[in-house]
């Protein structure tokens, strides 16, 4: 006789979950483990709960099914909630199952929270799981999950409903499909006039844009048309770095104003208020928004806001957009290598500056999926590595949170086990995760854990110079990531020197699990690097 757990595990497998992460307690979690086992689910343990929420959050950007996580009650779910909130930001569908009390317990107060309080305002839909009807409550936990917009989902699971006797599950939905988006609306006839009158019309790519559908759309749209294309950091290869109509990242900051205040008209593509950084629009050009869930957003002045199936939407603007536009697509490609070029200015003579490590390390690894953490350093790799694909450069952005790249490259790497996955991570952002090491090291996975080794909190203590206060506060001190990642199982490397990482690189490139590069990197670049990028 199948049991609730079976149900949940099932409901998994149908989801098209590949892998279930996270660190356990003792009640319901290990009925769902040992369900997953007998289902041939592999579990991973991760050392982390918000580790394992990043694992599965990385598997669901990339195969566009849920991804999977379960903890403990009261520390477990606690120490769950910024995994969650990172899926909640950048839309990522995910279900996290906690363990709880069972209802005869409600007097008891030890490990005893509120968690779906906790929890209800980063998630989509938070419940308890009941034995009455635990296939209805997957299934609604599946949709909720699925959306529009896709987020996280929490499932409170007692160890009285885990281990209860139940039948077989009645079908659960395998995928999101775009169908399920709203369909096309019709274009107002005040905006098909506009798009026919535009001269300089500009794309600014988001994150609702990542399917191959919508990229391959967008990509013809702007050849045929001569559209360039500004892309944010989620949205990051949808239109590929090397391509003629690539005109930049979009953060809403100082380096592609150029851009923005040549064009005379924004046509917004997937784009979430959530990426952009937080300060006021500064621009008066009109702005079309084409997106493929609804938004319940202010900071853009959106003048038309259209909700359907976005390959139909472009198919429609390609209709409407005039036959060449007055962009000089020359000047956009030398724009935005000017904007690369602002993004590699000069450190200390003889040390390794942040665009040595990215340089160095796409000389091995061009082309590979790569996960970027928060910190300093994201600003090097975002502006200067070139993203060829959806989804081939995984960031937080929603959240911006540090200890992201690690546990995201473990998630990733297991998806794709004989290609290598870069992980760019900060000294700081990786001691936030650093048992995930050890997980990685378990797994065997085919990481490089490329850490930009400076010693501190490098880009806090920019803010703290700029305002004049002290910066030791910021310091984290010297680690010996050798001895650290080695005593992890990892294999560990330093470099000093750009010649000396390059060999670091070509000398570990083949080895089968995970290489730890320890990078020791001059911080002084960042100040104009951020000058440059912000204003």
């Amino acid at each position: 006789m199948a049991n609730v757990a079976d149900q949940i595990v099932s409901a998994l497998r149908m989801a098209g979950i590949r892998y279930l992460f996270g660190m356990p307690g003792g009640g319901s979690n290990t009925d769902i483990i040992e369900a997953a086992a007998r289902c041939e689910l592999p579990f991973v343990l991760s050392q982390t709960e918000t580790g394992g929420a990043m694992m599965a959050g990385a598997q669901a950007e990339l195969t566009g099914c849920i991804g999977a996580c379960l903890a403990t009650l009261g520390p477990g779910a606690a120490a769950l909630t910024n995994g969650i909130a990172n899926a909640l930001l950048d839309r990522i569908p995910l279900l996290a199952f906690t363990d709880c009390l069972p209802e005869s317990a409600t007097v008891m107060q030890h490990q005893a929270l509120q968690q779906r309080a906790l929890l209800a305002p980063v998630t989509r839909w938070s419940a308890r799981l009941t034995a009455a009807e635990p296939a209805a409550v997957m299934q609604r936990a599946v949709a909720a999950a699925y959306g529009p917009p896709p987020g996280p989902v929490h499932l409170d699971v007692p160890a009285d409903v885990s281990d209860a006797a139940a039948a077989e599950l009645a079908d659960v939905p395998e995928r999101f499909a775009r169908s399920t988006a709203p369909a096309a609306p019709n274009f107002p006839a005040a905006m098909e006039q506009q798009l026919r009158r535009a001269r300089r019309p500009l794309l600014l790519v988001g994150l609702g844009a990542r399917d191959a559908q919508t990229a391959t759309a967008l990509r013809v749209l702007c050849e045929r048309h001569g559209v360039p294309a500004l892309v944010t950091y989620k949205a990051k290869g949808v239109i590929p770095d090397q391509h003629p109509c690539f005109a930049g990242v979009l953060t809403h900051g100082a380096l592609e104003a150029p851009v923005l205040a040549q064009a005379d008209l924004f046509i917004a593509v997937g784009l979430d208020q959530v990426e952009l950084l937080a300060r006021p629009w500064r621009y008066s050009q009109p702005l079309f928004s084409l997106t493929p869930w609804p938004l319940d957003q202010h900071h853009l002045p959106v003048t038309v806001e259209l909700a359907g199936d976005l390959p139909t939407m472009l198919e429609m603007l390609d209709a409407l957009l005039p036959s060449a536009t007055e962009w000089d697509m020359a000047a956009v490609g030398d724009r935005a290598r000017a904007q690369r070029t602002a993004m590699q200015p000069a450190g200390e003579a003889g040390r390794l500056w942040p665009q040595h490590i990215v340089d160095a390390v796409a000389q091995v690894y061009r082309g590979a999926q790569v996960t970027v953490d928060a910190g300093a350093h994201m600003f090097p790799v975002m502006a200067l590595w070139d993203a060829d694909g959806v989804n081939r450069v995984l960031i937080s952005n929603g959240l911006a949170t540090m200890g992201f790249a690690l546990p995201a490259a473990i998630g990733a790497a297991l998806l794709e086990p004989a290609a290598p996955v870069v992980a760019f991570t900060g000294d700081g952002g990786l001691l936030m995760c650093l048992g995930e090491l050890r997980t990685a090291a378990r797994v065997q996975a085919r990481l490089r854990i490329i850490v930009f080794d400076d010693q501190a909190l490098s880009l806090i203590q920019i803010k703290q110079v700029a305002r004049a206060y002290r910066t030791a506060s910021t310091d984290t001190g010297v680690v010996d990531w050798v001895a650290l990642g080695e005593s992890m199982g990892v294999r560990a490397v330093r470099a000093d020197s750009a010649p000396q990482l390059e060999r670091c690189l070509v000398e570990t490139r083949d080895h089968p699990g995970p290489v730890l590069v320890a990078a020791r990197v001059d911080p002084g670049p960042y100040q104009a690097m951020i000058r440059a990028l912000r204003g």
